[in-house]
Protein backbone atom coordinates (compact mmCIF):
# COMPACT_ATOMS: atom_id res chain seq x y z
CA UNK A 1 0.00 0.00 0.00
CA UNK A 2 2.91 2.45 1.02
CA UNK A 3 4.45 1.39 -2.72
CA UNK A 4 1.19 2.18 -4.24
CA UNK A 5 1.07 5.67 -2.32
CA UNK A 6 4.02 6.48 -3.24
CA UNK A 7 4.04 5.70 -6.81
CA UNK A 8 1.47 7.99 -6.57
CA UNK A 9 2.84 11.02 -4.73
CA UNK A 10 5.89 10.75 -7.43
CA UNK A 11 3.19 11.42 -10.42
CA UNK A 12 0.36 12.98 -8.22
CA UNK A 13 1.02 14.89 -5.03
CA UNK A 14 -2.50 13.09 -3.39
CA UNK A 15 -0.69 13.16 -0.15
CA UNK A 16 0.38 16.59 0.12
CA UNK A 17 -3.30 17.71 -0.74
CA UNK A 18 -4.76 15.30 1.67
CA UNK A 19 -2.63 17.23 4.32
CA UNK A 20 -3.14 20.58 3.35
CA UNK A 21 -6.22 20.32 3.38
CA UNK A 22 -7.79 17.98 5.72
CA UNK A 23 -5.29 15.92 7.80
CA UNK A 24 -2.98 18.89 8.95
CA UNK A 25 -5.75 21.47 7.77
CA UNK A 26 -6.15 22.99 11.06
CA UNK A 27 -9.56 24.75 12.20
CA UNK A 28 -10.28 26.30 15.08
CA UNK A 29 -12.42 24.05 18.01
CA UNK A 30 -15.17 26.19 18.75
CA UNK A 31 -16.77 25.40 15.28
CA UNK A 32 -20.86 25.60 16.10
CA UNK A 33 -24.04 24.98 14.46
CA UNK A 34 -23.66 26.94 12.26
CA UNK A 35 -20.48 26.04 9.96
CA UNK A 36 -22.59 23.05 9.11
CA UNK A 37 -23.93 24.58 6.10
CA UNK A 38 -20.72 25.06 4.03
CA UNK A 39 -20.05 20.83 4.03
CA UNK A 40 -24.00 21.28 3.18
CA UNK A 41 -23.81 23.20 0.03
CA UNK A 42 -21.22 20.93 -1.34
CA UNK A 43 -23.47 18.39 -0.70
CA UNK A 44 -26.34 19.57 -2.39
CA UNK A 45 -23.96 20.81 -5.14
CA UNK A 46 -23.08 17.27 -6.12
CA UNK A 47 -26.78 15.85 -5.72
CA UNK A 48 -27.86 18.54 -8.20
CA UNK A 49 -25.47 17.46 -10.76
CA UNK A 50 -25.59 14.04 -10.60
CA UNK A 51 -29.44 14.35 -10.94
CA UNK A 52 -29.38 16.80 -13.54
CA UNK A 53 -27.03 14.80 -15.72
CA UNK A 54 -29.88 12.02 -15.32
CA UNK A 55 -32.44 14.37 -16.28
CA UNK A 56 -30.84 15.83 -19.41
CA UNK A 57 -30.72 12.34 -20.52
CA UNK A 58 -34.87 12.41 -20.96
CA UNK A 59 -35.36 16.36 -21.28
CA UNK A 60 -36.04 17.45 -24.85
CA UNK A 61 -35.50 21.18 -25.07
CA UNK A 62 -37.78 22.36 -27.88
CA UNK A 63 -41.10 24.07 -27.41
CA UNK A 64 -42.94 21.63 -28.57
CA UNK A 65 -41.33 18.83 -26.25
CA UNK A 66 -40.29 20.24 -23.26
CA UNK A 67 -42.97 20.11 -21.31
CA UNK A 68 -44.23 16.20 -22.64
CA UNK A 69 -40.69 15.28 -22.06
CA UNK A 70 -41.11 16.31 -18.37
CA UNK A 71 -44.24 14.35 -18.25
CA UNK A 72 -42.82 11.46 -19.25
CA UNK A 73 -40.08 12.00 -16.83
CA UNK A 74 -42.87 11.57 -14.11
CA UNK A 75 -44.77 9.08 -15.25
CA UNK A 76 -42.95 6.27 -17.65
CA UNK A 77 -38.51 6.76 -16.57
CA UNK A 78 -38.34 4.21 -14.01
CA UNK A 79 -37.71 6.61 -10.89
CA UNK A 80 -37.99 9.68 -13.07
CA UNK A 81 -40.61 11.24 -10.35
CA UNK A 82 -37.98 10.15 -7.86
CA UNK A 83 -34.82 12.34 -9.97
CA UNK A 84 -37.20 15.34 -11.03
CA UNK A 85 -38.22 15.89 -6.75
CA UNK A 86 -34.54 15.78 -5.98
CA UNK A 87 -33.62 17.88 -8.53
CA UNK A 88 -36.54 20.50 -8.16
CA UNK A 89 -36.44 20.22 -3.92
CA UNK A 90 -32.35 20.41 -4.50
CA UNK A 91 -32.91 23.84 -5.93
CA UNK A 92 -35.01 25.21 -2.99
CA UNK A 93 -32.47 23.13 -0.34
CA UNK A 94 -29.57 25.27 -2.27
CA UNK A 95 -30.78 28.36 -1.49
CA UNK A 96 -31.75 27.26 2.22
CA UNK A 97 -28.09 26.63 3.06
CA UNK A 98 -26.97 29.02 1.09
CA UNK A 99 -28.81 31.66 2.45
CA UNK A 100 -27.77 30.40 6.10
CA UNK A 101 -24.14 30.15 5.07
CA UNK A 102 -24.18 33.83 4.45
CA UNK A 103 -26.06 34.76 7.21
CA UNK A 104 -23.04 32.63 9.69
CA UNK A 105 -20.44 35.45 7.63
CA UNK A 106 -22.33 38.35 9.26
CA UNK A 107 -22.81 37.05 12.39
CA UNK A 108 -18.91 36.44 13.16
CA UNK A 109 -17.42 38.83 10.29
CA UNK A 110 -16.35 36.39 7.94
CA UNK A 111 -16.08 38.62 5.30
CA UNK A 112 -13.78 40.92 7.08
CA UNK A 113 -10.05 40.91 6.27
CA UNK A 114 -8.59 38.88 5.50
CA UNK A 115 -10.88 36.79 4.14
CA UNK A 116 -12.07 39.94 1.51
CA UNK A 117 -11.67 37.89 -1.61
CA UNK A 118 -13.25 34.29 0.23
CA UNK A 119 -16.68 36.69 0.49
CA UNK A 120 -16.20 38.28 -3.04
CA UNK A 121 -15.88 34.36 -4.56
CA UNK A 122 -19.18 33.59 -2.41
CA UNK A 123 -20.76 36.42 -3.56
CA UNK A 124 -20.03 35.73 -7.23
CA UNK A 125 -21.19 31.82 -6.60
CA UNK A 126 -24.53 33.04 -5.14
CA UNK A 127 -25.17 35.41 -8.46
CA UNK A 128 -24.07 32.47 -10.40
CA UNK A 129 -26.00 29.77 -8.56
CA UNK A 130 -29.32 32.65 -8.66
CA UNK A 131 -28.42 32.74 -13.08
CA UNK A 132 -28.33 28.83 -12.92
CA UNK A 133 -31.44 28.21 -10.71
CA UNK A 134 -33.40 31.25 -13.00
CA UNK A 135 -32.33 29.26 -16.28
CA UNK A 136 -33.95 26.07 -15.01
CA UNK A 137 -36.55 27.08 -13.67
CA UNK A 138 -37.68 28.18 -17.43
CA UNK A 139 -36.74 24.32 -18.68
CA UNK A 140 -39.88 22.58 -17.49
CA UNK A 141 -42.28 24.86 -20.24
CA UNK A 142 -45.16 25.21 -17.61
CA UNK A 143 -47.49 27.87 -17.58
CA UNK A 144 -45.28 30.30 -14.90
CA UNK A 145 -41.81 28.85 -16.50
CA UNK A 146 -42.85 30.54 -19.65
CA UNK A 147 -44.08 33.61 -18.30
CA UNK A 148 -41.84 34.61 -15.56
CA UNK A 149 -39.33 34.55 -18.18
CA UNK A 150 -41.35 36.42 -20.44
CA UNK A 151 -41.28 38.88 -17.41
CA UNK A 152 -37.49 38.83 -15.89
CA UNK A 153 -35.69 38.74 -19.31
CA UNK A 154 -38.02 41.62 -21.03
CA UNK A 155 -36.53 43.68 -18.37
CA UNK A 156 -33.44 43.63 -20.40
CA UNK A 157 -35.15 45.91 -22.90
CA UNK A 158 -35.36 48.75 -20.77
CA UNK A 159 -32.14 49.19 -20.71
CA UNK A 160 -31.49 53.29 -22.56
CA UNK A 161 -30.28 53.02 -26.19
CA UNK A 162 -29.66 49.44 -26.52
CA UNK A 163 -32.21 47.75 -24.82
CA UNK A 164 -34.14 46.13 -27.63
CA UNK A 165 -31.32 45.40 -29.66
CA UNK A 166 -30.05 43.43 -26.65
CA UNK A 167 -33.44 41.49 -25.84
CA UNK A 168 -33.43 40.40 -29.27
CA UNK A 169 -29.53 38.87 -28.93
CA UNK A 170 -30.63 37.06 -25.80
CA UNK A 171 -33.90 35.57 -27.21
CA UNK A 172 -32.15 34.91 -30.45
CA UNK A 173 -35.99 36.15 -31.71
CA UNK A 174 -38.61 38.66 -30.62
CA UNK A 175 -40.36 36.43 -27.75
CA UNK A 176 -39.53 33.78 -25.71
CA UNK A 177 -39.25 30.66 -27.33
CA UNK A 178 -37.26 28.01 -29.13
CA UNK A 179 -34.38 29.84 -29.61
CA UNK A 180 -34.31 30.84 -25.84
CA UNK A 181 -35.04 27.63 -24.01
CA UNK A 182 -32.03 26.30 -26.25
CA UNK A 183 -29.23 28.67 -25.02
CA UNK A 184 -31.09 28.18 -21.20
CA UNK A 185 -30.37 24.62 -21.74
CA UNK A 186 -27.18 24.83 -22.60
CA UNK A 187 -26.13 27.39 -19.89
CA UNK A 188 -28.02 25.39 -17.28
CA UNK A 189 -26.35 22.04 -17.93
CA UNK A 190 -22.93 22.69 -19.42
CA UNK A 191 -21.62 26.44 -18.72
CA UNK A 192 -22.69 27.52 -15.67
CA UNK A 193 -22.27 24.51 -13.68
CA UNK A 194 -18.75 24.24 -14.99
CA UNK A 195 -18.82 28.26 -13.26
CA UNK A 196 -19.72 26.96 -10.38
CA UNK A 197 -17.27 23.95 -9.72
CA UNK A 198 -14.74 26.48 -10.86
CA UNK A 199 -16.27 29.08 -8.68
CA UNK A 200 -16.70 26.52 -5.10
CA UNK A 201 -12.59 25.28 -6.19
CA UNK A 202 -11.61 28.88 -5.69
CA UNK A 203 -13.76 30.12 -2.64
CA UNK A 204 -12.13 26.69 -0.90
CA UNK A 205 -8.76 26.95 -1.80
CA UNK A 206 -9.00 30.91 -0.83
CA UNK A 207 -10.70 29.94 2.41
CA UNK A 208 -7.94 27.19 3.51
CA UNK A 209 -4.69 29.84 2.42
CA UNK A 210 -6.10 32.05 5.25
CA UNK A 211 -7.93 30.03 7.21
CA UNK A 212 -11.13 29.49 8.91
CA UNK A 213 -13.57 32.20 11.15
CA UNK A 214 -14.81 31.22 14.16
CA UNK A 215 -17.69 32.21 16.71
CA UNK A 216 -15.18 34.64 18.42
CA UNK A 217 -13.42 36.00 15.40
CA UNK A 218 -9.68 35.19 16.51
CA UNK A 219 -7.28 34.51 13.95
CA UNK A 220 -6.03 31.35 15.32
CA UNK A 221 -3.06 31.18 13.24
CA UNK A 222 -1.62 33.84 15.65
CA UNK A 223 -1.20 31.65 18.82
CA UNK A 224 0.89 28.80 17.55
CA UNK A 225 3.06 26.32 19.78
CA UNK A 226 6.54 25.53 19.38
CA UNK A 227 5.93 23.22 16.52
CA UNK A 228 3.97 25.74 14.16
CA UNK A 229 0.83 24.44 15.75
CA UNK A 230 -2.43 26.83 16.53
CA UNK A 231 -3.01 25.68 20.05
CA UNK A 232 -6.79 26.72 19.44
CA UNK A 233 -7.05 24.41 16.61
CA UNK A 234 -7.79 20.22 15.50
CA UNK A 235 -7.46 18.96 12.14
CA UNK A 236 -10.02 19.11 10.44
CA UNK A 237 -9.91 15.09 9.49
CA UNK A 238 -11.27 13.34 10.90
CA UNK A 239 -12.89 15.71 13.83
CA UNK A 240 -14.76 17.95 11.53
CA UNK A 241 -15.68 15.35 8.84
CA UNK A 242 -16.79 13.31 11.01
CA UNK A 243 -19.16 15.96 12.84
CA UNK A 244 -20.04 17.25 9.56
CA UNK A 245 -21.84 13.52 8.88
CA UNK A 246 -23.82 14.28 12.12
CA UNK A 247 -25.26 17.56 9.63
CA UNK A 248 -25.85 15.48 6.59
CA UNK A 249 -27.83 12.76 8.22
CA UNK A 250 -30.07 15.21 10.09
CA UNK A 251 -30.54 17.65 6.38
CA UNK A 252 -30.81 14.25 4.70
CA UNK A 253 -34.14 13.34 6.84
CA UNK A 254 -35.66 16.91 6.74
CA UNK A 255 -34.57 16.47 2.92
CA UNK A 256 -36.15 13.20 2.21
CA UNK A 257 -39.45 14.20 4.34
CA UNK A 258 -39.46 17.30 1.65
CA UNK A 259 -39.22 14.82 -1.78
CA UNK A 260 -41.55 11.86 -0.08
CA UNK A 261 -44.36 13.92 1.57
CA UNK A 262 -44.33 17.77 0.05
CA UNK A 263 -41.92 17.75 -3.42
CA UNK A 264 -44.36 20.65 -4.32
CA UNK A 265 -44.39 21.88 -0.63
CA UNK A 266 -47.72 23.88 -1.07
CA UNK A 267 -46.69 25.94 -4.70
CA UNK A 268 -42.97 27.15 -3.11
CA UNK A 269 -41.22 24.71 -4.28
CA UNK A 270 -42.92 23.30 -7.59
CA UNK A 271 -45.79 26.34 -8.30
CA UNK A 272 -49.36 24.95 -9.06
CA UNK A 273 -49.12 27.14 -12.62
CA UNK A 274 -46.21 25.10 -13.38
CA UNK A 275 -48.35 21.86 -14.03
CA UNK A 276 -50.15 23.60 -17.06
CA UNK A 277 -48.25 23.53 -20.33
CA UNK A 278 -47.18 26.86 -21.09
CA UNK A 279 -49.44 28.85 -23.64
CA UNK A 280 -48.13 32.19 -25.19
CA UNK A 281 -51.81 33.03 -25.23
CA UNK A 282 -52.96 32.87 -21.40
CA UNK A 283 -51.35 35.15 -18.92
CA UNK A 284 -51.54 33.81 -15.25
CA UNK A 285 -53.18 36.13 -12.92
CA UNK A 286 -50.35 36.40 -10.88
CA UNK A 287 -46.66 36.18 -12.15
CA UNK A 288 -43.56 35.84 -9.60
CA UNK A 289 -40.41 33.78 -9.60
CA UNK A 290 -39.85 30.84 -7.70
CA UNK A 291 -39.45 32.16 -3.33
CA UNK A 292 -35.37 32.33 -3.22
CA UNK A 293 -35.47 34.89 -6.14
CA UNK A 294 -38.42 36.85 -4.74
CA UNK A 295 -36.57 39.77 -2.09
CA UNK A 296 -34.97 41.12 -5.27
CA UNK A 297 -38.11 40.94 -7.77
CA UNK A 298 -40.14 42.77 -4.72
CA UNK A 299 -37.02 45.30 -4.80
CA UNK A 300 -37.77 45.52 -8.74
CA UNK A 301 -41.45 46.23 -8.14
CA UNK A 302 -40.95 48.67 -5.20
CA UNK A 303 -39.22 51.05 -7.50
CA UNK A 304 -41.58 53.11 -9.29
CA UNK A 305 -41.21 53.02 -13.34
CA UNK A 306 -39.65 56.61 -15.04
CA UNK A 307 -41.00 58.06 -17.93
CA UNK A 308 -42.55 54.83 -18.94
CA UNK A 309 -39.51 53.09 -18.35
CA UNK A 310 -38.77 49.95 -15.71
CA UNK A 311 -35.29 50.39 -15.81
CA UNK A 312 -35.17 52.66 -12.32
CA UNK A 313 -36.18 49.19 -11.05
CA UNK A 314 -34.15 47.01 -12.67
CA UNK A 315 -30.89 48.88 -11.65
CA UNK A 316 -32.17 48.81 -8.14
CA UNK A 317 -32.79 45.16 -8.45
CA UNK A 318 -29.03 44.56 -9.54
CA UNK A 319 -27.89 47.34 -6.96
CA UNK A 320 -29.64 45.08 -4.64
CA UNK A 321 -27.22 42.26 -5.15
CA UNK A 322 -23.92 43.87 -6.16
CA UNK A 323 -23.92 45.99 -2.74
CA UNK A 324 -23.47 42.67 -1.32
CA UNK A 325 -19.76 42.22 -2.66
CA UNK A 326 -18.58 46.01 -0.88
CA UNK A 327 -19.79 44.48 2.56
CA UNK A 328 -16.09 44.17 3.53
CA UNK A 329 -15.15 47.97 3.09
CA UNK A 330 -18.14 49.12 4.48
CA UNK A 331 -17.71 47.16 8.14
CA UNK A 332 -16.01 49.99 10.28
CA UNK A 333 -15.74 48.17 13.67
CA UNK A 334 -12.61 46.59 15.08
CA UNK A 335 -14.49 43.08 16.37
CA UNK A 336 -15.87 40.72 13.71
CA UNK A 337 -18.01 38.62 15.90
CA UNK A 338 -21.03 39.34 16.80
CA UNK A 339 -20.65 38.32 20.33
CA UNK A 340 -18.64 41.60 21.00
CA UNK A 341 -20.15 43.91 18.56
CA UNK A 342 -22.03 46.96 19.95
CA UNK A 343 -25.96 46.69 20.50
CA UNK A 344 -26.40 49.15 17.26
CA UNK A 345 -25.14 46.27 14.51
CA UNK A 346 -27.02 43.69 16.65
CA UNK A 347 -29.95 46.06 15.52
CA UNK A 348 -29.09 46.78 11.92
CA UNK A 349 -28.08 43.10 11.39
CA UNK A 350 -31.99 42.48 12.86
CA UNK A 351 -33.77 45.02 11.11
CA UNK A 352 -31.87 43.72 7.89
CA UNK A 353 -32.92 39.89 8.00
CA UNK A 354 -36.40 40.91 8.90
CA UNK A 355 -36.59 43.39 5.53
CA UNK A 356 -34.95 40.71 3.85
CA UNK A 357 -37.76 38.09 4.70
CA UNK A 358 -40.68 40.62 4.39
CA UNK A 359 -39.25 41.04 0.45
CA UNK A 360 -39.05 37.79 0.02
CA UNK A 361 -43.05 37.09 1.11
CA UNK A 362 -44.01 40.27 -0.39
CA UNK A 363 -42.49 39.29 -4.20
CA UNK A 364 -45.02 36.01 -3.93
CA UNK A 365 -47.75 38.30 -3.28
CA UNK A 366 -49.95 40.20 -5.91
CA UNK A 367 -49.48 43.72 -6.27
CA UNK A 368 -51.58 45.97 -4.03
CA UNK A 369 -51.28 49.65 -2.61
CA UNK A 370 -50.70 48.20 0.84
CA UNK A 371 -47.85 45.78 -0.72
CA UNK A 372 -46.23 48.32 -2.94
CA UNK A 373 -45.68 50.61 0.57
CA UNK A 374 -44.39 47.93 2.21
CA UNK A 375 -41.88 46.58 -0.10
CA UNK A 376 -40.88 50.74 -0.95
CA UNK A 377 -40.31 50.69 3.23
CA UNK A 378 -38.39 47.53 3.07
CA UNK A 379 -36.15 48.19 -0.01
CA UNK A 380 -35.21 51.72 2.00
CA UNK A 381 -34.37 49.09 5.19
CA UNK A 382 -32.32 46.91 3.06
CA UNK A 383 -30.25 49.37 1.38
CA UNK A 384 -29.88 51.20 4.40
CA UNK A 385 -28.19 48.87 6.27
CA UNK A 386 -24.91 48.87 4.07
CA UNK A 387 -25.25 52.65 3.11
CA UNK A 388 -25.29 53.28 7.26
CA UNK A 389 -22.58 50.31 8.04
CA UNK A 390 -19.66 52.28 8.28
CA UNK A 391 -21.81 55.17 10.96
CA UNK A 392 -23.36 52.01 13.02
CA UNK A 393 -20.23 49.81 12.72
CA UNK A 394 -18.13 52.62 14.62
CA UNK A 395 -20.28 53.97 17.03
CA UNK A 396 -21.19 51.86 20.32
CA UNK A 397 -18.83 49.99 22.72
CA UNK A 398 -17.90 46.83 21.97
CA UNK A 399 -16.61 43.88 24.09
CA UNK A 400 -13.43 42.99 24.78
CA UNK A 401 -12.15 40.29 22.87
CA UNK A 402 -10.37 37.06 24.24
CA UNK A 403 -7.14 36.44 23.59
CA UNK A 404 -7.83 32.74 22.46
CA UNK A 405 -11.16 30.63 21.29
CA UNK A 406 -13.92 30.38 23.92
CA UNK A 407 -15.79 26.89 23.76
Amino acid sequence: MDNNKSWIDQRFPLTKVWNEHLAEYYTPRNFNFWYFFGSLAMLVLVMQIVTGIFLTMHFKPDAANAFASVEYIMRDVDWGWLIRYLHSTGASAFFVVIYLHMYRGLLYGSYKAPRELIWILGMVLYIALMAEAFMGYVLPWGQMSYWGAQVIISLFGSVPVIGPDLLIWILGDYAVGDPALNRFFSLHVIALPLILVVLVFLHIVALHTVGSNNPDGIEIKKNKDKNGIPKDGIPFHPYYSVKDIVGVVVFLMIFSAVVFFAPAMNGYFLEHANFVEANPLKTPDHIAPLWYLTPFYSVLRAIPPMFGSQFPGVVGMFAALLILLALPWLDRSKVKSIRYRSWPYKAALAIFVISFIVLGWLGMQPVTELNALLARIFTVAYFGFFILMPWFTSIGKTKEVPARVTE
